[in-house]
């Protein structure tokens, strides 16, 4: 796009009231590279926009305009890419409410590659946490680019899995792409800037106000062939994401958990609303393997509940701990062994990653 129409687009997104549909409806009203500042409040009024709106067509923040430039001018990986640029990304550009502009740090081919997104709680359990890790990893090593939202919990374990496997991931975030949120996720989101992509449709400055998340969500799912929640409560936003997707006519996959597990609820409700049920990270690749043609690999390669042969002993104590989180007291009612074999046990069985603490002094298997 020439930078004189760049620059009407983005003062056109700046202001209050206008957001990417009532951008696109407008311009596409106008004839040609008409300037949509230049009509008079009759003119505004007569296309259907408010007083609001009106108000804010008729004195636009410039600035906002000057800062992105040379924000973009200031380092080569940064880019400003509309819906118009052959870099937008297709999937993308089949919404309604597609951004018109998105700003992006890093390695805009990713935007053509194929995508998986990955969503869940942001207080995930230590369980979700691996899970989301091992999920991302592989997906990544098979040729995915994982795409997420540099959110805490699930979305960061998910980044961190697909930079672990030298893999390919882009964050979708709900600030402006010169903010990080939360502050804790600095650090990998200097890594996903420089090994892979971020992502926003907000400008230069733009705090992280709540109603921008499930706003990003749709993106992060209009990105993506498919979306696989890893754990989720009812409430959890990342439901958002998944009503998205089959909103947008994407795949939905979700990951069962514990019936006493309140992160594995949301999943479990989406399964019943018709979300594919996956253990095992191959499924995921089989299910949409053919469109890619991708070849799934072998069941010992994904990640799942190790096999390694066990002492009897410690494979009861396995047996006898269930899926649920477990105490001490309830492994000594169960087991018959004493506080003092059971520590001994336990340490050994998390050092083989086969169980991990949970909160509350439970034990969780992996």
């Amino acid at each position: 796009m020439a930078r004189d129409d760049l620059a009407r687009l983005l003062t056109l997104l700046s202001c209050p009231g206008i957001g990417p549909i009532t951008a696109r409806q407008l311009l596409e009203a106008l004839p040609g590279h008409h300037d949509p500042f230049k009509l008079s409040s009759d003119e505004l009024a007569s296309l259907g926009f408010n007083q609001r709106q009106i108000n804010a067509l008729k004195s636009p923040d410039r600035d906002m305009v000057e800062r992105a430039f040379a924000w973009l001018d200031s380092d080569s990986a940064h880019h400003l890419i509309c819906l118009a640029d052959p870099d937008y990304p297709a999937l993308l550009r089949e919404l309604p409410d597609a951004p018109p502009v998105l700003f992006a740090i890093g390695k805009i081919e990713l935007l053509a590659s194929p995508q998986i997104a990955m969503v869940g709680s942001r207080n995930c359990t230590p369980g979700g946490a691996a899970t989301a890790h091992d999920f991302a990893a592989f997906l990544a090593g098979s040729g995915l680019t994982i795409t997420s939202g540099l959110a805490s919990g699930i979305d960061q374990h998910s980044h961190r899995g697909a930079l672990h496997a030298q893999g390919n991931t882009i964050a979708v975030i709900g600030t402006g792409i010169d903010r990080v949120y939360p502050a804790s996720n600095r650090q990998l989101a200097h890594d996903i800037s420089q090994h892979g992509l971020l992502l926003s449709e907000f400008p230069l400055g733009t705090a992280p106000t709540a109603a921008n998340f499930p706003r990003r969500n749709r993106i992060i799912s209009g990105l993506s062939l498919a979306t696989l929640v890893v754990e989720a409560t009812r409430k959890s936003g990342s439901l958002i994401t998944a009503r998205m997707a089959l909103e947008q006519g994407r795949d939905v996959f979700a990951i069962p958990g514990s019936i006493h597990n309140p992160m594995a609820k949301g999943c479990h409700q989406l399964i019943r609303e018709g979300a594919k049920l996956v253990d095992q990270a191959a499924d995921i690749i089989d299910d949409i393997g053919a469109l890619l043609g991708y070849v799934a690999l072998q069941s010992d390669d994904q990640p799942q509940t190790g096999s390694d042969e066990l002492d009897s002993e410690y494979s009861r104590l396995l047996d006898l701990m269930g899926y649920d989180p477990v105490s001490m007291d309830t492994l000594v009612n169960r087991s018959g062994l004493t506080v003092e074999q059971l520590s001994s046990m336990l340490l050994i069985l998390e050092l083989n990653d086969r169980i991990k603490p949970a909160s509350g002094g439970l034990y969780v298997r992996c």
